[in-house]
């Protein structure tokens, strides 16, 4: 069955793990028709959890695509992992949808996550709404939520129902603003909704003033949705997943008050254009040309390969031509097929606002973007600004041989997880896999054993230290190299300076009356880049250095690339440790929730571990949660001694803040065992 762009509504559930997403997208299929029976999140039955390692442990550790009909609407749920371990899956889903749809567990409160969705998906200028779940719980004060609510997002968050005879039901504020409720006044409510909403129209405003209340909702309809696309209203609803209190109210939420993709912001398309970017307008218009993003990679052991896009413009038919990125062979869409958890269903053709996916394309990768014209090779998506991987473990395989099969597997975990990164350092005969944090790789070792049966052994996590510079210097190396048949040479003079943190690297080509020969610049820069892979000082990474080549000599026959890239590399090591250079470490920010009793045990830990705690909170019972920035080399094995600390009632979050220098005393032991390593090596 085809939908029109207006007739569909794509949503992301996110949020802190616990808060309940999993089951309420049960109930809302279930409620929608789409399932006979709703499942259970702890009998792993649910159509969204349906790795076997996910039905082990109860969570959502991928983002899964569902969807339902209702009120002659198709609804597309995606439903994403709360642990922020696995944030990377739930901040890729934000590009496939209009709204995101922040789920807000009513007994723990706002959590970690929920501050970090809110805010990533404000910066994709998506609508947003939030949604309370488990009104029905003990010991649940819902008038001391929606304060906290507005207190940590603002004003703009209003109820736009409310819960009523003792959470056992909802009742609409915005188009019936008549009934009574638990707490506030829904008379109160509708007003303050009406308020937030005209203040954005000049117009309307002068009309309600003048209408006052008999102003009706199909008037407030455009307004309405210019309201959520501008982040001006973020509407609040109460549900119950367990006995699917509110469900039908949020689905006529979804079908009545949330944008389908004509009334959302445009996705963040662009093209390069001369070395800028060209913002690119996708109109959802199943006539045009087609744009599609894909958003989700699965590497599935029966069917290999499934990309999972988003249509923004255009029509996807089975057999279709499509392209990837720039690549100039196009593949036909064998099959085109509709999702519902891990089931697929073949269609003949989708428009603007479906999700579907196409099985065993290689060349699609995570973020590609498919088209149908060749001259559309050059558009993208404004990329994600996804967490860094600052977890590491060196990995190889338990039996000599599986090297490359291991290489291989890896391959295929990174491909469907934007923030696992497989490394292999120069310099070292390992290989290092890098993710958000302890449950993160565990999560993707357990996967290596038990879905690929391949035994791994593992080192103790590696920090992933950088070197930068705190100040100009100059460098100089002249490469001269004589044999028997044609000689080397190549001089290079260079300036280093440093950059803001975060700023990364930069290459400044200065030269002037062709002291170095044009075409042999891109090897000097070949050999600074070889040398930023290793810095001088300690053998970690560079980052946020300029580098300006401003002079140099050649000669008409010994000069060579090769003599380029050494003298350039040279020249650099001979800058950099002139320019005072440091070492720096990744500091996270870390809450901890801890039992009240031993907050000051917890806080005390953390300051013997070079932490600053900035804050305490109260949680959910007699918790609190002590929200402060450590580094992260300190918190190897933190979990044991918290545990040892708060008898096993404690866990806690972590997500890089940024880094700071090293104490000079483990500066000094970093800079000796480099040189002791690389005098070995000689």
């Amino acid at each position: 069955m085809v939908f029109s762009p207006d007739a569909i509504r794509t949503i992301a559930l996110v949020g802190h793990a616990g808060c309940g997403k999993t089951s309420l997208v049960e109930t809302l299929l279930h409620l929608g028709g789409a399932i006979h029976t709703p499942g259970s999140v702890d009998r792993g039955t649910t159509v969204c959890d349906f790795d076997p390692l996910e039905r082990k442990y109860h969570h959502s550790l991928n983002s899964a695509v569902a969807h339902l009909h209702y009120r002659d609407t198709r609804i597309y749920l995606l439903d994403t992992p709360g642990y922020p371990d696995f944030s990377g899956l739930s901040i890729s889903a934000l590009p496939a949808v209009e709204t995101a749809a922040i789920v807000i567990n009513a007994q723990t409160g706002i959590e970690m996550t929920t501050r970090r969705m809110m805010a990533w998906a404000e910066s994709r200028k998506l609508c947003r709404m939030i949604i309370v779940n488990g009104i029905d719980g003990e010991k649940v004060d819902l008038p001391g939520l929606v304060e906290q609510i507005q207190e940590a997002f603002g004003k703009r968050c209003l109820p736009i129902n409310l819960p009523a005879q003792r959470s056992q039901q909802v009742v609409d504020c915005f188009f019936n603003p008549s009934g009574e409720s638990d707490f506030l006044s829904v008379a109160a409510a509708h007003n303050a909704l009406i308020d937030q909403v005209v203040e954005i129209d000049p117009d309307l405003m002068e009309l309600y003033l003048e209408q006052g209340e008999a102003i009706t909702p199909e008037q407030l309809h455009e307004p309405f949705e210019r309201a959520l696309r501008e982040g001006h209203l973020v509407p609040i609803c109460f549900t119950s997943a367990t006995n699917g209190v509110g469900i039908t109210e949020l689905l006529d939420v979804f079908v009545r008050l949330l944008p389908n993709p004509m009334e959302g912001n445009p996705p963040l398309f662009y093209r390069d254009k001369d070395g800028n970017q060209e913002t690119v307008p996708a109109t959802p218009d199943p006539g045009k040309h087609v744009l599609a993003h894909a958003f989700k990679i699965v590497i599935d052991p029966y069917i290999g390969k499934l990309a999972v896009f988003r249509i923004h413009q255009g029509t996807v038919m089975r057999d279709s031509q499509l392209y990837v990125g720039l690549g100039r062979q196009p593949f036909r869409v064998a099959h085109l097929l509709m999702l519902q958890g891990k089931d697929h269903e073949d269609i003949q053709q989708a428009g603007p606002g479906d999700i579907c996916a196409v099985a065993k394309i290689d060349e699609i990768g995570f973020d590609a973007v498919l088209h149908d014209a060749p001259e559309d090779g050059d558009i993208h998506l404004t990329p994600l600004d996804f967490p860094a991987p600052i977890y590491g473990l060196a990995i190889e395989p338990a039996r000599r041989g599986n090297e490359q099969r291991l290489w291989e597997t890896l391959q295929k975990l990174a491909a469907e997880d934007p923030c696992l990164v497989i490394e292999h350092p120069v310099g070292t005969n390992e290989t290092v896999m890098r993710g958000l944090g302890e449950l993160h790789l565990r999560y993707m070792l357990e996967r290596l054993t038990e879905q690929y049966k391949l035994d791994v052994v593992t080192r103790p996590p590696k920090i992933a230290y950088r070197e930068t510079i705190s100040a100009k210097a100059e460098g100089h190396y002249r490469h001269k190299k004589q044999t028997g048949g044609a000689g080397q040479f190549g001089e290079v003079m260079l300036r280093v300076e440093p950059l803001p943190r975060g700023a990364g690297f930069e290459f400044v080509d200065a030269v002037k009356g062709g002291a170095i020969p044009g075409q042999f610049i891109p090897a000097v820069e070949k050999g600074i880049l070889q040398a930023i892979e290793s810095g001088p000082l300690a053998g970690f990474p560079m980052h946020d250095v300029r580098v300006t080549v401003y002079d140099g000599k050649s000669h008409p026959v010994d000069s060579k690339e090769v003599a380029f890239a050494t003298a350039g590399r040279k020249a650099f090591i001979d800058a950099v440790l002139k320019a005072r250079p440091v070492v720096l470490e990744p500091i996270v920010d870390i809450e901890v929730i801890t039992p009240a009793a031993v907050m000051g045990d917890v806080i005390g830990d953390l300051s013997s571990k070079r932490g600053q705690v900035h804050g305490t909170r109260t949680a959910a019972g007699d918790a609190v949660v002590v929200a402060g920035k450590v580094p992260l080399s300190e918190l190897d094995g933190y979990q044991s001694r918290l545990n040892a600390i708060a008898g096993g009632h404690g866990n806690y979050t972590i997500q890089l803040s940024h880094y700071d220098p090293v104490p000079p005393a483990q500066q000094e032991r970093f800079a000796a065992q480099h040189k002791t390593q690389s005098d070995d090596a000689t």
